[in-house]
């Protein structure tokens, strides 16, 4: 658990879509409206771990092999997407442009716009189950944990982000240089845990 949160606030530092999207909606219509956008982004990411963990879990029942065969294609999916970020230049980061908008409408959009993101849902397929160990107990309950500690902190990191958003926002473009690093630290990360399966079993 202590690895899985460390990694995640890695994750979280690197100004990604969900992060710039809170920003913009900060900066643009105040604290509350981040605030509501990182919630809806959080809910999203709710709803697919609730769908990941009902589908691995059923997986699981069927046979403990499928359920390895996942992690394996999830290791080799998280590999795949550290190799390419650490190959691919960086454009500089962009802040998008949004309309200003009430709370309840910034949180509907922010919550279909993570549920229906299919790379998002790749990425839950893809990053949860490297956390988790059915000799330990059941995996559904470890996914939920898992997934229900994403949010929680997800949560948490967005209303600081809607609470700094015009200082950060400032800063994010007098530094483009960090785009640079961008890619080099989400590469590490992706391969970092595409190569933990693999040697995790080697024994």
């Amino acid at each position: 658990m202590i690895t899985f949160v460390l990694v995640v606030l890695a994750l979280f530092l690197i100004p990604g879509p969900a992060v710039m999207l809170t920003l913009a909606r900060s900066i643009s219509g105040g604290r509350r409206i981040g605030i509501y956008t990182g919630i809806g982004i959080a809910v999203g990411d709710l709803i697919h771990t609730l769908a990941l963990t009902l589908g691995l879990s059923a997986i699981l029942m069927t046979s403990a092999l499928a359920f390895e065969v996942v992690k394996y294609l999830g290791a080799a999916y998280l590999f795949y997407l550290g190799v390419r970020a650490f190959l691919e230049k960086s454009a500089g980061i962009h802040m998008p442009s949004v309309q200003r908008i009430d709370s309840h409408r910034a949180f509907r959009q922010a919550v279909l716009t993570e549920v229906l993101n299919p790379k998002t849902a790749l990425f839950f397929l893809s990053f949860l189950p490297q956390f988790v160990q059915p000799e330990d107990g059941q995996v559904i309950i470890q996914l939920l944990v898992l997934g229900l500690t994403f949010v929680t902190l997800s949560i948490f990191y967005t209303t600081l982000l809607a609470f700094t958003a015009g200082s950060l926002g400032q800063w994010l473009s007098q530094h483009q240089g960090i785009a640079r690093w961008q890619g080099k630290i989400m590469g590490f990360i992706y391969s970092g845990l595409g190569v933990q399966i693999a040697l995790q079993h080697q024994d």
